[in-house]
């Protein structure tokens, strides 16, 4: 064995010598080559993917969720200031429901179940009050959640406190409601949904009327009650148009934000619009005739008339200048004889008469200002988003402008103007929070595995090509050892007769078997 061994080692050495210098630097290269592809596919294999467990956590759920981790000996990342935990993407849905098992996480809010596990003696008026109000407040911001478009909302309630004397009143006059939407990036809720949490708020708390109700987002925007009072007042005037204004500028501003979601990602822009309108109303009465034909300004006949008058006779006598139907101081003469003719054309046109009644838009959005701040895809280096995609943004600003302002008398507002009226700030967003990528990147085992295979193909050409080479060589080598003709009668005659009777013995017993035979025979029934 150990001979064997040394025998190809000596082989491949001889081989590994006989090679040029250019397939040394291509084998070498092409090993090198696939051992760091190897390396890489080892690597990125043993990276492990990491998605969301939990996110929006407290500070408590995350301690929770952290420690049972930990006795998990599951490994996790936090993100977003400790709010968000990511776990090996094959093992999320496992870890939910193990959990979800252990009751983690407890989240601290108090519902109404709270008073069916801990019910009994000993509870004092004003810790039930307090637990009752913080069970109302966990059920309502519960209820709210499942609106559509909300992720989760707060709820703060007062409550009055009851007198506990017969027939005496309240201390205070009314409950009050206080709610904090999370509501989705780029969602507007709309009028009904308004009404209808108004509603629900105050029908769930006693004593809760509608006008104690404070309602608002993450943004600070409030949604107020709408009321249906139509009256001329002043004060339901300035709600109206003010409404108005705030539903122009959160249309606007929603169909930003949805396009730049699109465009740069999710969380990576904020706008912010502000409209101006022009309330004043006004009313016309228009009386208008108009040809019926434009091109010709002609109207449509509507009746016709030819007279044609003639008269053929002598001359009358008479005093000139005189008579019903005479001419004064007109020359007339005594006799001769005399011809009259007359053609009248008359023709009635009808023109069209047109009256109207207008009255203007009840309101004309007069000037519109765009803000943006956009998070480049590098957050700390403004230059990773390019001039060209800003420009873009710029270009799709100007448009809506364009498109929005109504008061310029059916002209196009010019280039410079309507660049004054947006601007794009690119910059890091503080205090959002960072998306996790739980897709796979598929591209580096791609290329690896590109990589490989040519690798591979290029070693397999390489060893055929070898081999090739080294059978072609033996042939060759078999072939300059094989004496030729003249070489070989001269090495016969050069034999001792033993040696030349052996080969030609030989030479029988190949080219002439049969006769070879019946030699050996007859050789063998002398010596019998």
């Amino acid at each position: 064995m150990k001979e064997k061994v040394l025998a190809l080692i000596m082989r491949f050495r001889e081989l590994w010598q006989n090679l040029s210098k250019k397939k040394k630097i291509w084998i070498i290269g092409g090993a090198s080559a696939l051992l760091l592809t190897i390396l890489l596919l080892v690597l990125l294999t043993n990276v492990k993917q990491y998605a969301p467990l939990y996110s929006n956590l407290s500070t408590n759920e995350a301690g929770q969720i952290t420690s049972t981790l930990d006795s998990k000996k599951v490994p996790y990342k936090l993100s977003a200031g400790g709010t968000t935990i990511s776990v090996p993407a094959n093992q999320v849905d496992q870890l939910k429901i193990e959990l979800a098992a252990q009751g983690i996480p407890k989240t601290g809010q108090i519902d109404y179940s709270f008073f069916s596990q801990n019910a009994g003696f000993g509870m004092t008026d004003n810790q039930f009050n307090v637990l009752q109000r913080a069970a109302m407040q966990t059920e309502l911001a519960n209820l709210i959640s499942n609106t559509q478009g909300v992720k989760s909302a707060k709820v703060m309630l007062t409550l009055p406190q009851n007198n506990v004397w017969v027939g005496g009143q309240s201390s205070g006059n009314a409950a009050s409601a206080s709610i904090m939407l999370n509501v989705a990036p780029g969602f507007q809720l709309t009028n009904e949904q308004i009404s209808g949490l108004y509603h629900l708020v105050s029908k769930s708390v006693p004593n809760l009327p509608d006008n104690n109700i404070v309602i608002m987002d993450q943004y600070y925007n409030y949604y107020d009650l709408k009321s249906n009072n139509t009256g001329n007042s002043t004060l339901s005037t300035y709600n109206q148009q003010q409404q108005i204004v705030h539903d122009i500028e959160n249309n606007i501003q929603r169909r930003v934000t949805q396009m730049l979601t699109l465009m740069m990602g999710q969380g990576k822009a904020v706008v912010n619009v502000t409209a101006n309108v022009d309330f004043t109303q006004s009313k016309e009465k228009q009386d208008l005739v108009q040809p019926v034909n434009q091109q010709t300004m002609e109207g449509l006949q509507s009746s016709t008339q030819h007279i044609a008058e003639t008269y053929t006779g002598q001359g009358a006598a008479g005093q000139v200048g005189t008579g019903t139907n005479a001419v004064p101081t007109y020359q007339g003469g005594t006799n001769g004889n005399g011809t009259y003719q007359k053609v009248q054309d008359q023709v009635n046109y009808v023109f069209n008469r047109i009256h109207r009644d207008v009255t203007n838009s009840p309101y004309k959005i007069t000037d519109l200002g765009i803000q943006v701040m956009v998070e480049p895809p590098s957050p700390n280096n403004n230059n990773s988003l390019s001039q060209q995609r800003v420009n873009d943004v710029k270009q799709i600003l100007n448009s809506i402008i364009q498109t929005s302002i109504s008061d310029n008398q059916g002209q196009e507002l010019p280039a410079n103007v309507i660049n004054q009226k947006t601007f794009i700030t690119v910059g890091r967003l503080n205090g959002q929070m960072p998306q996790v990528n739980t897709q796979m990147n598929l591209w580096p085992y791609i290329i690896g595995g590109g990589l490989l295979l040519l690798i591979i193909g290029l070693v397999l050409w390489l060893i055929i090509s070898r081999r090739r080479a080294a059978a072609a060589a033996e042939e060759e080598a078999m072939v300059q050892d094989i004496p030729q003709q003249p070489d070989l009668e001269i090495s016969l005659e050069n034999e001792n007769p033993e040696q030349k009777k052996y080969s030609e013995l030989e030479k029988m017993a190949r080219q002439k078997p049969d006769q070879f035979v019946k030699l050996l025979r007859s050789w063998l029934s002398d010596e019998q």
